[in-house]
């Protein structure tokens, strides 16, 4: 870790460093709690968030962000969530998430009207793709929007959205014609005070505790035609901001993964057994060596596609390759790192099975490891393999 960080440019070490200290004085005191009470980011701390400039970091300077490389994202997602997912969460969603779909795809004047309002930490914007019968088959969704005038009128559910409930505004994806498949699926940002939006019942997750998800409701539900962000046909070239999306995700496993292993390094030069540290011990010096590897490997893969990028998205195959790894990073090594400490990882007081918990949800959002591994081949070979029965 300290040879690759230390390739970072100065001013990116400066960032990581202020926000590491951050983290850790603000937002580490209360990671326990708002896992165990479920609590969102309170709105005071988006504010202090925002007020860095960490909410608008990659969006342009036009809209009041910094216009900032997508690694510079990354790398203050990172110390964010080595200290609680509940303090990322809101610099993930509007630098890596559907915040980057306005700053994308969206007209001049839908970016000046709806990013403002989320680097300045008054409002999230939240993604909702999902559905009851439309997971990782995405394109089977069926929540339609019909225009009406000056109007998108909405009906459908959507589910597994992060965010329900909580978040002022979401990114809804929906069919907006007959055509078959992809090309009559598009994009329109709804607040979520618009009659018609009804919110399910918060959904009790094995982790991301404080990060909200829910089912939502959408019946008859008008949204101005300026918010329809991406039109009939635009599903193809969203999968450039999935690829943003996928290095925040993968950042985010990145972030559990470093934080066991830097707990379990701690242990074992601290804790004895037999007279000796537990570290003389092959069996965990190997334990340790494996977790090194892993966590080496994904920050390189992540930090080479985000340095591909610059401040445009990187490869779909750079990018699944970096998701992929780093999820199966975050749940090995955050295994090992449980048995490495024996009963100290199974108690909830040291944390590291909450961060067991949270590495197995990274690794389903976003596209699941399986889809990952038929991307990464599609892309490879250049081929499209049809996942339907024909």
């Amino acid at each position: 870790m300290k040879d690759i960080l230390a390739r970072l440019e100065p001013d990116q070490i400066a960032l990581r460093q202020m926000v590491a200290k951050l983290a850790a004085d603000r937002f580490a005191p209360h990671a326990r709690e708002w896992d165990r009470d479920r609590t969102p980011l309170p709105a005071a701390e988006r504010r202090a968030l925002s007020d860095l400039g960490l909410l608008g970091i990659t969006l342009p300077e036009a809209y009041g962000g910094e216009g900032r490389p997508l690694l510079d994202a990354l790398v203050v997602l990172e110390e964010l969530a080595k200290a609680s997912p509940v303090a990322a969460w809101p610099v993930f969603e509007a630098c890596t998430g559907p915040a980057r779909v306005i700053d994308l795809f969206g007209s001049d004047e839908q970016r000046s009207r709806l990013l403002p309002p989320i680097v300045a930490g008054e409002k999230t914007l939240a993604v909702s793709i999902s559905e009851p019968e439309a997971g990782t088959a995405a394109t089977d969704m069926t929540t339609r929007g019909r225009i009406d005038g000056d109007a998108v009128v909405i009906n459908g559910v959507k589910r597994w959205c992060s965010g329900a409930g909580h978040s002022e505004q979401y990114l809804v994806y929906l069919r907006l014609d007959d055509s078959p498949g992809s090309r009559a699926i598009g994009a329109v940002v709804v607040d979520g005070d618009t009659p018609g939006v009804e919110f399910g019942a918060q959904e009790q997750l094995m982790g991301f505790r404080g990060i909200c998800s829910a089912d939502i409701g959408l019946t008859d539900v008008r949204v101005p035609l300026t918010n329809l962000i991406v039109p009939a046909g635009g599903f193809s070239t969203l999968f450039t901001a999935f690829s943003i999306e996928r290095l925040g995700n993968a950042t985010m496993s990145l972030a559990v993964a470093q934080t066991a292993l830097d707990r379990a390094a701690r242990h074992v030069t601290e804790r004895r057994q037999f007279g000796r540290p537990i570290a003389d011990f092959q069996l965990v010096q190997g334990a340790i060596a494996d977790m090194v590897m892993r966590v080496e490997a994904a920050r390189l893969l992540i930090y080479a596609a985000a340095t591909e990028a610059g401040r445009g998205a990187p490869s779909p195959l750079a990018a699944s390759i970096a998701k992929c790894t780093a999820n199966e990073t975050a749940k090995v090594v955050s295994d090992l790192a449980i048995q490495v400490l024996g009963g100290y990882g199974y108690s909830e007081e040291y944390e590291v099975e909450r961060l067991h918990r949270d590495a197995h949800g990274w690794s389903l959002a976003g596209g699941t490891l399986n889809i990952q591994r038929v991307r990464i081949a599609s892309e490879y070979l250049g081929t499209r393999f049809d996942q339907r029965v024909r």
